[in-house]
């Protein structure tokens, strides 16, 4: 069999492909081996009809010459795929050019194949992660989470500041409804916790005990209620002395500095894991944003999503829910859930084609020895040999598709490599913190 592939427009290409008079025999002996099982005629046991009494059963040599090319056009494709070594998207539009009577088969097959697209600013791309650092404020904010749990509350007379405790009286009156007033005494509200609705941590702010503040907000569903405050006491919570007698009695720790000492350590530990990460998905993310508004084929979008839908159905199936109950728990309509699916199916495709660009131009061809390290460990985890994977990528027409995979994998290596991490106050962050092993860390 020979391929040759020639580039139409539009992202097409056309396969011209020419089989030989002895594959085509061996396809029509095939076609007969499979009609000859599933044919009865009298006097033959299916499976052991003889060929040429099979050829008068159903009317000529160009009968089953025509299932023949029906049943092997589809493998003879995958072989001229895996040959010019396209990228299709879609299904073929096949045309048979000669050969249906006799001789050597020849096809076309017009395709459409993945875009290429174009690619620069990848040698100067800052990528924003989460920082490693852990500053004297968050270190200081997490050993008072422990003071607080022996603090006591203090009367003060001054401005409300976020943090204090207040006791009010609150008159809740629901507007345009018939539910009766709420009253509540001595209530003990947290200012900042944001609790009694929308706009009252703003408010009360900066007041005094013996003050009133009145105002409307949300009372839940769709209701307008108005709140009527009377501030009567604010308190604020005195955290006891950091001592070493304090650390020994209260914790597992037997002074202030190594208290202080292990919460840096835990702290900067998890930080440092979690900027690693989200140091992959937000670099290809940042990649694909240099795509800018580049059209991407629907055929890909809708696989991608179809894919996606069909993973989410499998998940839900494993779970023992229906399809249906997920929508209902998330509040979603059907036509929401696809709008989701669709965006994570176009953030997909814009990655997919951004790594194959970046593999175009910084030369990340996989080299045959590539390739077959991958196969081998691809084989292992399948618990098949290497060549009948190989073989199996080849008459499917995915040798391409795994060939790319494996280049992407490079493009992806290269990039967490080349890019530049920075935190979200565009602080270039040190490699050497990321790149450190936290793992034995954690597990201590």
């Amino acid at each position: 069999m020979r391929a040759t592939s020639t580039i139409v427009d539009n992202n097409k290409v056309k396969l011209t492909v020419e089989v030989d008079e002895g594959e085509m025999e061996s396809a029509i002996d095939a076609a007969a081996v499979k009609l000859a099982k599933q044919i009865s005629i009298k006097g033959f046991r299916k499976g052991k009809v003889p060929k040429n009494v099979l050829i008068a059963h159903l009317g000529g040599p160009g009968a089953l010459r025509a299932e023949a090319i029906r049943d092997a056009l589809p493998d003879f494709y995958a072989h001229a795929v895996a040959d010019t070594l396209i990228d299709p998207i879609a299904q073929p539009d096949i045309t048979v050019a000669s050969g249906e009577e006799d001789g050597p088969l020849v096809f076309d097959a017009e395709v459409e194949v993945r875009p290429e697209v174009d690619l620069s600013g990848h040698h100067e791309l800052r990528v924003t992660i989460p920082s490693p650092v852990v500053g004297d404020d968050e270190v200081n904010a997490q050993i008072d989470r422990f003071r607080e749990t022996d603090a006591v509350l203090v009367d003060v007379d001054r401005p409300i500041v976020t943090g204090d405790l207040v006791t009010m009286d609150a008159h809740v009156e629901q507007i345009a409804t018939d539910v009766e007033p709420l009253d509540m005494s001595d209530y003990m509200y947290t200012v900042g916790s944001g609790v009694i609705t929308e706009g009252v941590d703003d408010l009360i702010v900066g007041m005094r005990a013996g003050e009133e503040l009145k105002l409307n907000g949300s009372a839940g569903g769709g209701v307008v209620a108005t709140y009527q405050l009377t501030l009567k006491k604010v308190q604020e919570r005195e955290l006891p002395e950091l001592s070493d007698e304090w650390v020994q009695e209260n914790t597992e720790w037997q002074s202030a500095d190594e208290m202080r000492d292990a919460i840096v350590d835990q702290m900067r530990r998890m930080r440092v894991v979690e900027a690693q990460m989200s140091q992959r998905d937000a670099a290809l993310v940042a990649l694909s944003d240099l795509l800018g508004d580049v059209e991407l084929p629907q055929s890909l979008l809708d696989d991608e999503t179809n894919e996606r839908l069909h993973d989410l159905g499998h998940r839900l199936e494993q779970q023992k829910l229906t399809l249906e109950t997920f929508m209902q728990v998330t509040n979603q309509t059907p036509e929401q859930l696809l709008e989701t699916l669709r965006d994570d199916a176009a953030r997909a495709v814009r990655i997919d084609l951004a790594l194959r660009a970046l593999v175009r131009v910084e030369n990340l061809d996989p080299t045959n020895e590539e390739i077959d390290e991958e196969l081998e460990t691809t084989a292992q985890a399948m618990n098949v040999t290497s060549e009948i994977l190989r073989e199996n990528l080849r008459d499917t027409g995915r040798a391409i598709t795994f060939r790319s995979e494996v280049a992407k994998m490079k493009a992806s290596r290269w990039l967490m490599a080349n890019v530049t991490y920075v935190d979200p106050q565009g602080i270039e962050i040190d490699r050497a913190l990321l790149d450190k092993d936290q793992s034995d860390d954690l597990d201590a």
